[in-house]
């Protein structure tokens, strides 16, 4: 039925285009849109546009903001001497979220992963570097995924961050809370055990 109705379907496709959207999810989206009265649904039209044209990158870290600096960089009270490098801005926003961390964020926009066609020159390594290189800085810590891309991409930054005499070290990966060892993959285990500390 919808396959007549070219403007829903228009609508269902750049629901779909979006990361981690199916078709499915994406017809429900397009049906919602049009439960909207009008107003709301320009409403709604003007948010995607305005999101679109405020947010940037901030130009210190790379975190998204609609400001001059992210609320991160512009947070007179963190510790600018710690960098905690991650892949992309969600994973600094579930970082955030444990509100344990008080330092600053380098966002990569990305891993390392030549098969994806993602060189280093891809990604924001070179402000990296350069950041490290013109601050005080005492700490890096790496927080890419633990993933092939995000494991090759710690190595990358390690290599060219040590000799600059700065203290670089990666996030304890393990088993999570509530499971049992049983279940867990050797990689998971073996993270888990280079990862322990004193109790």
């Amino acid at each position: 039925m919808t396959d007549y109705i070219e403007s829903l379907q228009v609508l269902a496709e750049k629901f779909a285009s979006l990361q981690g959207v199916g078709k499915k999810s994406a017809m429900r989206m397009a049906f919602s849109v049009l439960e909207l009265d009008e107003d709301s649904a320009k409403e709604f039209a003007d948010a995607i546009v305005e999101a679109k044209t405020k947010i940037h990158r901030c130009p210190i870290c790379g975190n998204l903001t609609d400001k001059d600096e992210c609320y991160v960089c512009s947070d007179l009270s963190r510790d600018t001497s710690v960098i905690c490098v991650v892949e992309d801005v969600k994973a600094l926003m579930s970082i955030e979220k444990v509100r344990e961390y008080k330092g600053v964020y380098h966002v990569l926009h990305g891993a390392i992963s030549p098969v994806n066609g993602v060189t280093p020159d891809k990604l924001t390594m070179k402000e990296l570097i350069e950041r490290v290189g013109q601050n005080e800085i005492s700490e890096v810590i790496i927080a890419t995924n633990p993933t092939q891309s995000g494991e090759v991409t710690a190595m990358y930054i390690s290599k060219y961050l040590k000799p600059l005499g700065v203290k670089v070290t990666r996030l304890a990966y393990g088993i999570p809370v509530g499971s049992d060892l049983e279940y867990a993959d050797e990689i998971t285990l073996g993270r888990a055990i280079e990862g322990r500390r004193d109790v």
